[in-house]
This record gives C-alpha cells, sequence and structure tokens, in this order.
C-alpha cells in the first residue's frame, strides 16, 4: 500500500513540474546573442551613413535619411516581430517567447541591412 501512495505522489509532483515549466516558456536563444545581434545591426545601419559622409554627401541630408532609417531598422523590424508573436499567441493560443521573436527580429533586420548595403554598392 506505501508503493501505491508513493507512485500516485511521484507523478503528482511530475505533473506539477510539467505545469510548471508550460506556464513560462524558455527562450531558446541567448541573451547574449540578441544582444549582439542589436549591436551588429545598429553598426551595419550607421555604417553606411558614415560611408557616405566620407564620400563627400552632403551632411543633413544624410542625417536625416539615418534619423528614419536606423530606428527602422534597429528598433522598428524587431518590435514588429515581437508585436506579431503577441498577437500569434493570442489568436492561435501558441507559445512563442517574446526573446525569440525579437532575436529574428534582430536577424531579419541584419539581413535586410546587408542585402541592401550590397545592393547599392
Amino acid at each position: 500500500m506505501d508503493s501505491q501512495n508513493l507512485n500516485i505522489t511521484s507523478a503528482t509532483s511530475v505533473s506539477a513540474d510539467d505545469n510548471n515549466n508550460q506556464a513560462s516558456p524558455r527562450s531558446l536563444v541567448p541573451k547574449g546573442i540578441t544582444i549582439g545581434l542589436a549591436i551588429f545591426a545598429l553598426i551595419l545601419s550607421v555604417a553606411g551613413y558614415v560611408a557616405r559622409i566620407i564620400a563627400g554627401h552632403d551632411t543633413a541630408e544624410v542625417l536625416r535619411h539615418a534619423a528614419v532609417l536606423v530606428p527602422g531598422f534597429v528598433v522598428g523590424i524587431p518590435l514588429l516581430f515581437w508585436l506579431g508573436s503577441r498577437l500569434f499567441n493570442k489568436v492561435k493560443g501558441a507559445d512563442v517567447a517574446g526573446w525569440n521573436a525579437i532575436s529574428l527580429g534582430y536577424l531579419t533586420s541584419c539581413i535586410s541591412l546587408l542585402w541592401l548595403m550590397g545592393t547599392y554598392s
């Protein structure tokens, strides 16, 4: 009889642990990689404008253009991915971690910046 009680107790504790893991989704991407991608996106977006200033383009025009596009790539794209993950979680009941969505946003931003730099170089 004691072995049955022991088995029921251990089964209950395992299911409680499973419920705790499901309640708080773990991010697959370490924060260091996300921060590195954010820094890389910032460097990539600023590097093109520094090159334009060095090439002799009008500084005011370059800064106006940078004031629009740099925040778009560094903040806007990851923010849209994060908002999309929140919406997807609400609508579909999915379990997408916000940190993973932000990381994917920064990865997309870096790839887009490299593609633009390759196109216009």
